[in-house]
């Protein structure tokens, strides 16, 4: 009696253990056949981190932005502010210019006057275009943009583009302009008693692939302006913008996360 019931205690353990195998198994094999964790869409994975907007200064003048006339530190440098009148792309003075003065913090502006200084004594000089931009021009500028009626200076500024690609490589809400460390520029050349612009292939604000920097399209003598005023301006710390040769910033941004609203006097 005794060994019957060991026995059938013995077959009873065995049988319990076959079945904890068998379900083991299966559990195994239903982890395996499952189907592996969709991953996240293409889309969301690659959703675009949205722009940080800079602060915007309560500063009213340049003296209380920390920033200097160019004049003050190079008295008789070309300024040909266009956004002061009407000879630009938006065809008429744009808002916050009140004045055609070229503002820039203080050490943007004096690596600036060394830029001219070195020119000088090549018998070259600088050609301003723009230096600081108000936030209130910005707005107007996008404002013009998203107006379809107003065409006007489309044939000397954009004639192979539609207005509404503007927005985005060429005209953008916010800008470096308006931190006071990004100008517009180019060279002038000795020429009898005065000072001549050299040919750099397209005007200022001409929006089109010719206006980048290194454009195939340029000529020989074109590219090698573009890239004296690149050497210029890289030697004392600017870094050109690719898509539009006259623009440049200088590395060592003052205020790199704030942009100002007085108007340009």
């Amino acid at each position: 009696m005794k060994t019957w019931r060991s026995r059938a205690s013995a077959i009873a353990v065995e049988a319990c253990a076959l079945l904890v195998l068998i379900g083991c198994v299966a559990a195994v094999r239903s982890q395996q056949t499952q189907p592996a964790p969709a991953p996240p869409p293409a889309s969301a994975a690659a959703a675009p981190v949205a722009a940080v907007a800079p602060t915007i200064s309560t500063a009213q003048d340049a003296a209380a932005a920390g920033m200097v006339e160019i004049r003050s530190l190079v008295p008789d440098i070309d300024l040909e502010i266009r956004y002061a009148g009407s000879d630009n792309f938006v065809g008429r003075p744009v808002a916050g210019y009140l004045g055609a003065g070229c503002y820039l913090h203080r050490p943007v502006a004096q690596a600036l006057a060394r830029v001219e200084r070195g020119l000088r004594a090549q018998g070259l000089r600088l050609r301003i275009y723009d230096c600081y931009r108000p936030v209130r021009a910005v707005r107007d500028f996008v404002a013009w943009a998203a107006d379809p009626d107003d065409q006007k200076t489309k044939p000397r500024y954009y004639p192979a583009l539609a207005k509404s690609r503007l927005l985005g490589d060429y005209i953008s809400p916010t800008s470096g302009h308006s931190r006071g460390a990004t100008l517009d520029l180019t060279l002038l050349e000795r020429s009898g008693e005065g000072y001549a612009p050299l040919d750099m292939g397209t005007g200022f604000d001409f929006f089109d692939e010719l206006a980048h920097t290194d454009a195939p399209g340029a000529s020989l003598a074109q590219r090698g302006h573009r890239q004296r005023l690149r050497a210029a301006m890289q030697a004392e710390g600017f870094e050109n913008y690719p898509l539009e040769w006259w623009h440049y910033t200088f590395k060592q941004e003052p205020t790199p996360g704030v942009a100002f609203d007085f108007p340009v006097k």
